[in-house]
């Protein structure tokens, strides 16, 4: 059998497109040689000092706390936890529906933290800056090797870096493997930066 390959994945819980791609890796693990490491990054962070509208700006000001959630419970228990946190949180949000509302993010988070066998009043520290600074060191992990002109998901697996796929549905099965191969051909090639296209539907959880 090959050796597996570990892929590190950057998230933040906000993004609908985030969540897809990571669902997407779960079934990449299920069919080639690869283990996934999960990593903080934060659109807050990403956006900051951007030209972008108010409306946005606002709801990105509150969007790191679920962020700072995460950050505390791998302090607290160690980098294990952060995949299953991150998928109670992504679950809820995004199939499950839950408003993404900072009067929400409370209730929301503390039931993920609790699906995950994890301390709920950790969903207190959303608002404490203590864990910014690590914060900010895992996403410049993620986004230095990329760029900071693209978002989450970030995929690095042995020095080869990427933004992306942005997909929907995610893909199952060997379908899976099947662009996972593809990514990381065209990913493989060092003067390869861009396909794209325009986006024709919302992200699709199945």
């Amino acid at each position: 059998m090959s050796e597996r390959k570990i892929a590190d994945f950057w998230f933040d819980p906000f993004c609908p497109w985030a969540w897809l791609t990571s669902r997407w890796m779960l079934e990449v693990e299920k069919v080639r040689p690869v283990d996934v490491r999960w990593h903080l990054m934060s659109l807050t962070f990403l956006n900051e000092g951007r030209d972008i509208s108010a409306d946005y700006q606002a709801r990105l000001s509150k969007a790191i706390g679920p962020v700072r959630v995460v950050a505390a419970a791998r302090r607290k228990y160690g980098d294990e936890v952060v995949g299953e946190l991150y998928t109670q949180i992504g679950t809820r949000f995004h199939p499950g529906g839950r408003s993404k509302t900072p009067d929400a993010f409370p209730e929301v988070v503390a039931e993920a933290l609790r699906a995950a066998g994890l301390d709920p009043a950790l969903a207190g520290e959303m608002d404490s800056t203590e864990y910014d600074d690590d914060i900010r060191r895992s996403h410049h992990a993620g986004m230095d090797q990329v760029g900071m002109d693209v978002g989450t998901p970030v995929i690095s697996i042995e020095g080869n870096a990427f933004f992306g796929p942005v997909i929907t549905p995610a893909p199952k099965g060997e379908e899976a493997g099947r662009l996972w191969d593809g990514v990381l051909l065209v990913s493989s090639f060092d003067g390869f930066f861009e396909l794209k296209r325009t986006r024709t539907r919302d992200p699709i959880f199945d």
